[in-house]
């Protein structure tokens, strides 16, 4: 068929459609069947006119029905709810070898530490600095070993350590696109200062005063810090490791799963920020208060990140690898 033959014949039909799009309350049914139409007549003039004023007129108007249908798509409902109860936990439990990675690579800081203090007194001074050694000093010989945490006013320290805190998380996972190796780094460092802090109270003869204080806060910054590690350690994967896919598209697809881990890491930090400076300050508390919140914290961090993954990947995916649907790698 010439192409004047073709737009005679379709002219009238083209020309109401186009009015149709100028209106809002279209029926979704003349949507869909306008739609087709337009495909139909596109691909046919692409097929034996490629390079004419049809097409681009074809393509102009089918592209103005694909935006109205796309308006008529409802809006995804529960997205906020689904994304912290199916997509993180499933992207964990697909990447959860990198979070064991990461807390391999800080718990290895930690004994570096205890075994350089062990070695070296001046250690202490070396990593975390002789003036907050000797402050620290000063109040274990003061009767208070845990006035560090009372040094300055709540909101101010709140959210002083929560930006820290999100900053140093930041950079574990950034971090990781340099193959993983800066990252690693950050892990190992906080390790070895954590492993100094505990070890000079240790051998003070106060690990269970410094802990029940310290573990505070700590149980769910820490155990923050391990898994945004473990984020930055899926970047530097996806490069080092791309598989099948070309790097750039596996860094792609790392990057999205790791921002998403960082995210849902947020209020994690924000809430061990909280507590921090608005409770381990208060060190005249029973035993019974600081060890209550510690087993909380500890037991959401082992719930949500390790125990719940695994059974929502079971129940979604049945016990297999190679059987699995909705957490594709």
């Amino acid at each position: 068929m010439r192409e004047a033959a073709f737009v005679k014949q379709n002219r009238e039909k083209w020309q109401q459609i186009d009015h149709e799009t100028k209106g809002r309350n279209i029926p979704a049914e003349t949507l869909a069947d306008n739609f087709i139409e337009l495909t139909d007549d596109l691909s046919y003039a692409r097929t034996f006119y490629p390079k004419s004023q049809t097409v681009r007129y074809l393509n102009q108007l089918a592209g103005r029905y694909f935006i109205n249908i796309y308006q008529y798509r409802k809006r995804e409902k529960g997205r906020f709810l689904r994304f912290w109860t199916q997509e993180v936990p499933l992207i964990i439990y697909r990447r959860r070898k990198f979070l064991l990675y990461s807390f391999i690579a800080m718990l290895v800081g930690v004994l570096l530490g205890i075994f350089s203090l062990e070695q070296d007194s001046s250690f202490a001074s070396l990593i975390l600095g002789p003036g907050y050694v000797n402050q620290t000093l000063e109040n274990i010989e003061s009767g208070d070993p845990m006035a560090i945490y009372k040094s300055s006013d709540e909101a101010p320290m709140f959210f002083g350590i929560a930006t820290n805190n999100i900053r140093v998380a930041f950079f574990a996972f950034i971090m990781g696109i340099f193959c993983s190796v800066f990252t690693v780094y950050i892990l190992f460092s906080n390790g070895v200062m954590l492993g100094v802090f505990q070890y000079l109270f240790f051998k003070k003869g106060l690990l269970f005063t410094s802990a029940i204080s310290i573990w505070l806060h700590g149980t769910l910054e820490i155990s923050a810090i391990i898994i945004a590690g473990g984020a930055g350690m899926i970047l530097g994967n996806s490069l080092l490791f791309p598989g099948t896919f070309s790097r750039s598209l596996s860094l792609q697809r790392a990057t999205k799963d790791a921002v998403k881990i960082v995210v849902a890491l947020i209020p994690v930090f924000i809430t061990a920020a909280f507590i921090e400076s608005y409770l381990t300050r208060l060190t005249e508390m029973p035993v019974y208060f600081n060890l209550t919140i510690i087993g909380l914290s500890a037991l959401f961090i082992i719930w949500y990140f390790i125990y719940y993954p695994y059974r929502l990947n079971k129940k979604l995916n049945g016990t297999t690898e190679k059987n699995q649907v909705v957490s594709k790698p």
